[in-house]
């Protein structure tokens, strides 16, 4: 299995902790970074749109958070992502059940699957060990 980067883009710090500390264990998983708003995640991807060692493999990603929240991460990921030199798998994160928010992730075809939170920590380890 190659390494693999992770993004975590959340506000939530018990959320990040968790995650970190789950992904921790996973012998595959090369670097994380996490991000408070989907902007810091964009800029970021963006400064690094060249460099494919730098980009993330995988995104977890929140819906409701300040700046900019996941739904408009997307909108402006998914312009971004055919100018990206490898493919980029994003989860959709979120405690939302809300049948309309569930909808609108399963329409953009830029989103891998939509994830209810809390994660269990077996979950987050099959999608990171099952990345090909």
């Amino acid at each position: 299995m190659k390494p693999i980067n992770v993004c975590i883009v959340d506000d939530d710090d018990i959320y990040q902790f968790t995650m970190k500390v789950t992904i921790r264990n996973i012998p595959t998983v090369k670097s994380t970074q996490v991000f408070t708003d989907g902007a810091q995640a964009l800029e970021y991807i963006i400064n690094n749109k060249n460099d494919k060692d730098a980009l993330p493999d995988i995104i977890f990603l929140d819906i409701n958070m300040p700046v900019m929240d996941g739904f408009q991460f997307m909108d402006e990921f998914a312009d971004l992502l055919p100018k990206l030199n490898k493919p980029i798998q994003v989860y959709l994160v979120s405690s939302s059940i809300d049948p309309k928010d569930i909808r609108k992730a399963k329409r953009n075809d830029a989103i891998t699957d939509y994830l209810i939170k809390p994660l269990k920590s077996e979950q987050v380890k099959n999608i990171l060990t099952q990345f090909k």
